[in-house]
């Protein structure tokens, strides 16, 4: 079975994940009254487990409501120490490199998995693990904040195989990660 690590994630169009405070109201500037999931189900369809950082993780569990993943999680934490009861059997603490993430997730089953959360991708882009970037952008500029890409060890380049335009102003873009082997 083919392996394939994927990022899905929106950022404004000048490239931030989150606004200077951590805020994400802006990812709905753009009335979506049909709820249209601008391809997420799809995504839990195609892949097997989540990989996320403990901000990410935390962020998710502020939002109340069900917990919005039907596929196993893992949260990516070297000070987390506990997860909450009602999630204990839908999310797992694990820790490490990159690779070495990837190689214990994989030896579970795991093959196609969805990267999530800005340090997460930072470090498995630096690392070469990212097979696939799916970016939506949102057309908004915050002006600073969390940025989507960190500095990389040398250019990454890419091939997009796919454009799609969501209500008439949300692009989403999904980029092949062409693999650099050092």
């Amino acid at each position: 079975m083919e392996k394939k690590n994927i990022v899905f994630i929106a950022q404004s169009l000048d490239g931030y994940i989150a606004g200077k405070n951590g805020e994400l109201d802006w990812l709905h500037a753009i009335p979506n009254p049909d709820h249209i999931d601008m391809g997420f189900n799809a995504l839990m369809n195609e892949i097997d487990a989540i990989v996320m950082g403990r901000t990410t993780f935390e962020t998710v569990c502020n939002f109340g409501g069900d917990w919005p993943y039907p596929k196993p999680v893992f949260v990516l934490s070297n000070s987390l120490k506990n997860i909450p009861d009602r999630l204990k059997d839908k999310v797992s603490l694990t820790n490490g490199r990159p690779q070495e993430i990837i190689n214990k997730i994989h030896s579970k089953g795991y093959l196609k998995l969805y990267i999530d959360g800005g340090t997460t991708i930072q470090s498995f882009l630096k690392e070469n693990l990212i097979d696939e970037l799916r970016i939506t952008s949102i057309p908004i500029l915050l002006g600073g904040g969390f940025s989507l890409f960190g500095d990389l060890i040398e250019p990454m380049k890419l091939e997009l195989i796919a454009s799609k335009v969501f209500l008439n102003q949300i692009v989403q873009n999904c980029y092949r990660c062409k693999k650099i082997y050092l």
